[in-house]
């Protein structure tokens, strides 16, 4: 079997577990009466799928203005490659703008989600554009993004994105895939909500780590200054 092949099925694995999973939990929720208005309450604070929110502002040196929002809930592709993969339930809406200091210069794009993945802290989605200023083209281009939320008031959080390397004119984004988060955020804050889909090693593990990671990237400077 081709590593193509292999790494396709193990996203279809991974697709099928968490669809199955949220249908195990809806059908749980759904036979199980509340034993109290307490624990109604504390079964409603847990987390069912997995969630990448918020908004902030990039640390620039030179005062530039660039911007990320997010509002994406799920996980795995909603429209998956593989004829025979089930769907996944990502979803929501994304927007970034990068202005110039002065706010005379620059653009915004904005579209939907269709694929989120989350691992702990760490969230990556991509998306189709659909509304934009950008130069003809931009619409109907999927983008990525990765964030890091390093808990707390959003200082500590990080954001990479597909176009950090290659420029927005390089190749097809795949779906789910972007660059590591490295770029710091001077304001606003990012929230990533990871719930574990089924483990069929039959290892104990929490079905959910809202807002659990403690530790922090290491840097060797002030990324940030380009994007």
């Amino acid at each position: 079997m081709s590593r193509t092949t292999t790494l396709r099925t193990s996203i279809v694995g991974i697709t099928a577990l968490a669809v199955i999973g949220g249908l195990a939990v809806s059908a749980s929720a759904s036979g199980a009466a509340p034993a109290s208005a307490s624990g109604s309450d504390a079964a409603r604070k847990v987390p069912r799928e997995s969630s990448l929110t918020g908004s902030a502002k990039m640390y620039r040196a030179d005062g530039q203005q660039v911007r990320f929002s997010f509002d994406a809930h799920g996980f795995a592709p909603a429209e998956p490659d593989e004829p025979d993969a089930p769907a996944g339930t990502s979803r929501g809406t994304f927007r970034f703008s990068h202005y110039t200091a002065d706010g005379k210069q620059g653009a915004y794009a904005e579209g939907r989600i269709d694929c989120l993945l989350t691992g702990g802290p760490v969230a990556t989605a991509t998306g189709i554009i659909t509304s934009s200023d950008l130069p003809p083209g931009a619409i109907g281009k999927r983008v990525g993004f990765t964030v890091y939320d390093g808990k707390g008031d959003g200082k500590k959080d990080r954001v990479g994105y597909s176009w950090a390397v290659s420029g927005f004119d390089g190749p097809e984004v795949p779906k789910c895939l972007s660059a590591a988060p490295y770029e710091t955020v001077e304001s606003g804050d990012f929230k990533v909500v990871h719930v574990l889909p089924p483990n069929p090693s039959g290892n104990s593990e929490s079905n959910s780590e809202p807002n659990s990671g403690s530790e922090q990237p290491q840097t060797a400077g002030k990324p940030g200054d380009q994007e």
